[in-house]
This record gives C-alpha cells, structure tokens and sequence, in this order.
C-alpha cells in the first residue's frame, strides 16, 4: 500500500467503490479497458526543442490536436458511447456543447451507424457547427450560452428518450480522457516530473491524475485554467464545487462555470496545484507551439505550455521532464490577428506606456533618444493642446520581466510622466485604436464596457434594448472572431440618473464593467481634464 496525497491506494483492480463512489485506483482497469483505438489515435509525444533549450528542461508536447476531430475530446465521447447498451444508442445520443465534445460524439455516433444530436449555442462559431455536421451529427441552435443548450438538450432527453453524453462528468468519459496518460506513460522514456494540464470541466485532468498517480505518485499533476474562468483554482480554495458567476471568453474550450461533480472528487485527491494564466501569457504559449511544431492550436489547447512556462519561471527547476498537453486545434482563423497582436506581451517583449512629452518640435526626437535605441513597435498620439500631447507607444523589452519596470523608471529619471498600461485589459483591446479621442467641451461622460453574444443582429439589439434616454458619445466595437463580441461606450448621464441608467443595464443581463475611471481612458479618450488629472 502506498499513500497518494494522504489517501491509502491499493495496488489491485477490484472494483472498489464507497457508499457508490468509484475510487480512483478503480479507473486503472477503465482506462485499460477502454476499447477506442479503431477510431481514435495513439497521438505522438513530441519533444519541443525550441522549447526545452528556453526553459532549460526537456519539454514534450503531447499532440491531440491531431486526432480525427483535433481534440482529445473524442476520446471520451466514443468510450461513453461503447460503453452504452444496444438499447440506449438506438434511442440516438444527444449532447450539449459548443465545440470539440460535439464533434467528438458526432464522429462517434457515425462510426456506430448511431445518430447524434447537438445542441449549441446560438454564438457557436459557422466553423463548428459545419464541423459537427460534417461528421454527421444533426445540430441545433439555441440560446446564448452552454447553459442554456444543456436545458434544451434535457428537454428534448425528456421528449424523445434519447440519452445524454456529458462532456466531462461522466466515469467512461473520464476513463476515455484517461487513456492521454496511458499512453504519456508508455511513450516517455521515464516518469515526467510534471504533466502540465488544461482545465474546464475537469474530465481530462481526472483520467490522467487517476491512471499516472496510481503509477508514479510522485509525477506532479499541474492545472492550468485562465485567470478569467479559475473553476478548479476557486474550488480547491473553498474546499468545494463553486458557480462562477461569469467566465472569460478567449479560451472557450475551457469556459466552465463550475466543474464537475465527480471530476471535482477525483482532482481534490490527484491535483498537485492550479496555475492562472492570462490571455496574452495564453496567445504567447500558441506562438511557442507554432515554432516548435508549426501548427496552430486553439486557445484552451496552449494552456498546458502557458502554466508549464510560468511554472518554470516561478520555481526555477531545471534538467526535468515536463510534459504539457496540446490539448485541441479547433482555432477560429479570424482570432489570429488577436493572437498575434498580444503574443508579445505575453512573451513580456513588449511594454505599452502612456508617455507626456512636450508639445513642440524636436520632442519626439528627443523621446526616442531617451529610449537609448529601444525599437518602438507602436506609437499614436492627436495633437490636444498648446503644452503637452500624450502618447500611446510600445517598446520592446527583449523577454526580460525586468526591463520593464527598468524602462519606466528611466524615463521618469528623464522627467517623462509614464503610466504604464501593459496589464490593462481596456488599454490594450480597445483605448490602443481610439488614441486622439478628447471632447474638450463633453461633460457628463461615463464610460462602460460590455459583452454579447455574437450572433445576427446583436449589435442591433443591443442598442434597441439601451433606447434613446441617454446620448451615446464614445463607442467603439471589434469582432475578434469569437462567440461574443465587445463594446467600449462613453455615455452622457445627468449625476441624478445614474442609478436609473445602470438599472436599464442590469434588466439586459449582459456583463459590464464601468470604465469611467480607467486611467488609459482618463488619459486618450475622455474629456481634457480628466486627463491633466490622470498624470498630475
């Protein structure tokens, strides 16, 4: 008997349960039951060269961004469905999901000679929808959000007696998750020190704890979530499943509000530690893929890499083995050019500064010589008055962390006042394209920043719902190619009606943040004197 994180393991393949709970060493003989090679792939784990010779470790991608679907979601899905009754696949399966578990279960069903049907989200993107029926799943378009499909995939389980395939809270699609570590195991030379692995709902992080723990209880098993959707991280923290209340949007592979039940009892026991990343640390990880394999995958797939290289950076190890899994490729091509603007932020390459330099000839000259030949990789400014114009600009600071605070330390040495505004979300999606936007003579401007579903006519209706009580005198809208597009809004409210106005938006139900005080907006956007006071 050995002890895995305080719990007694027995080193047998009895089907051990408490009060009807399976135990994790019970997934072992799951797992090596799983019969789901006639149509999934062993995927190769592939050393990261480029990677390795960065972090100073030996880094080994493991590639299910190339099976049948370009996510391991499929193995899951195809072990449930092998795992059904004759009975229950003639009543034709049905999921809920905006993505790779749709196609997973779609390809299944059509291996099986099954029918399958998927209820998406009305934001899916037309990529993923044809996807799904190109595999030969019927779809169906409804509402805003996964929440909302999975109601109306209940009803229609209720209607017509077809049974439900959950994306990750199910014991066979965790078992099927699970053959991933089978085969890191099998194919590694040695036990990985660490195995770096994406969040969501948690079904995969559960197989792979289960199979590798019972194994090498000493292998680290590492969570890697956004910092905007930390379903894991908030769980282990309260000790308990929690409900978010809102989850970002770019990594939506792994947009879950709460993880799941039996997947949070597996990863309570196998999970060594959750790490937070950001969007940008994320479009970086994507840019370390694409050097060391050239292909592209999805934001939730580049998580693994993201949390591997902040793990390394925080704890300083080298000589390891560290494996991270590339966990789908199911990219949106229209997101490219997001990925591609903060990949060097996340890189830390890149730092964006608002600068006050002096309003006359000769000054910018003398602001790049103070940069002692940095590059300047952006550079916007409007003329705004006889004294000072402030500038959006970013520079290079070459991948150390440190060179950042260095840089605005010397430019204020050189009397430059400097905010430095490379963490500000606002700064950096929206205030970078609107540089030059004071209304010297605007009063009673509020600002406010919003998310909805992407869909036909959204922005449409989403005016309508606002009406015409308050002027609109700033707004600013940028499809990145995700499910849910963004707005930045300045509007004119007497001091006596803002209460009334954020009613109006509360009764719309989108999420939204007030922006009035944001600094890079005080500075570029808003009325004059919010920005004199900004920087002093």
């Amino acid at each position: 008997m050995i002890t895995l994180r305080g719990m007694p393991v027995i080193r047998d393949f009895q089907s051990t349960t408490v009060k009807n709970r399976i135990m994790p060493q019970t997934y072992i003989e799951r797992i090596l039951r799983a019969r789901i090679y006639d149509l999934v792939k062993e995927t190769p784990l592939q050393a990261a060269e480029r990677l390795s010779e960065k972090l100073a470790n030996q880094v080994l991608l493991k590639r299910e961004d190339q099976q049948p679907v370009f996510s391991f979601k499929l193995r899951g899905a195809y072990n449930k469905a092998l795992n059904l009754s004759e009975e229950e696949l003639a009543r034709g399966v049905i999921a809920a999901s905006a993505g790779n578990h749709a196609q997973g279960l779609a390809l299944s069903a059509k291996h099986l000679k099954r029918k399958a049907t998927i209820v998406m989200p009305q934001t899916t993107p037309p990529i993923k929808v044809q996807a799904v029926k190109g595999h030969g799943g019927r779809t169906i378009l409804h509402g805003d959000n996964y929440d909302a499909a999975f109601q109306k995939a209940m009803e229609l389980c209720e209607e017509k007696g077809m049974t439900f395939v959950h994306p990750f809270d199910d014991p066979e699609v965790i078992a099927g998750q699970g053959t991933v570590g089978m085969e890191i195991l099998r194919q590694s030379h040695c036990p990985p020190d660490a195995i770096f692995v994406p969040v969501g709902g948690g079904g995969l992080i559960a197989g792979i704890g289960a199979y590798v723990k019972y194994l090498y209880p000493q292998t680290k098993i590492i969570g890697v979530e956004p910092e905007d959707a930390p379903t894991l991280h908030k769980s282990l923290e309260a000790g308990r499943r929690v409900i978010l209340n809102q989850v970002g949007l770019f990594a939506d592979g792994v947009a879950v509000k709460q993880i799941g039940k039996e997947t949070f009892r597996l990863a309570k026991q196998l999970v060594d530690e959750v790490i937070l990343v950001t969007t940008d640390e994320i479009c970086a990880a994507i840019k370390d893929g694409f050097d060391d394999t050239r292909n592209i995958v999805e934001p939730a797939g580049a998580l693994a890499v993201a949390g591997m290289k902040k793990y390394v950076q925080r704890t300083g190890v080298t000589g390891q083995t560290l494996v991270a899994i590339q966990s789908g490729a199911n990219m949106n091509f229209d997101r490219l050019r997001h990925v591609a603007e903060r990949a060097e932020l996340g890189e830390q390459r890149e730092a964006l500064l608002a600068v006050e330099i002096p309003e006359r000839p000769g000054s910018f000259l003398g602001f790049c010589r103070a940069l002692n030949k940095r590059s300047i990789t952006e550079f916007n400014y409007r003329y705004s008055g006889d004294t000072c114009a402030h500038v959006f600009v970013g520079i290079e600071t070459g991948g150390d962390p440190d060179q950042r605070q260095a840089l605005v330390e010397h430019l204020r040495g050189k009397d430059y006042p400097v905010l430095d505004i490379t963490n500000n979300e606002t700064a950096k999606l929206h205030v970078r394209y609107m540089v030059g936007g004071h209304a010297p003579d605007l009063k009673g401007e509020y600002l406010f920043r919003f998310e909805f579903p992407e869909r036909p006519g959204a922005l449409q209706d989403f005016l309508s719902h606002l009406g015409k009580r308050w002027n609109i005198s700033l707004f600013h809208y940028r499809n990145h190619g995700a499910a849910y597009g963004r707005v930045l809004m300045g509007v004119q409210i007497d001091p006596g009606k803002k209460t009334a106005f954020k009613e109006v938006l509360k009764a719309q139900g989108f999420p939204c943040w007030e922006e009035t005080d944001n600094p890079a907006y005080r500075l570029f956007a808003a009325p004059q004197a919010a920005a004199m006071e900004e920087l002093g």
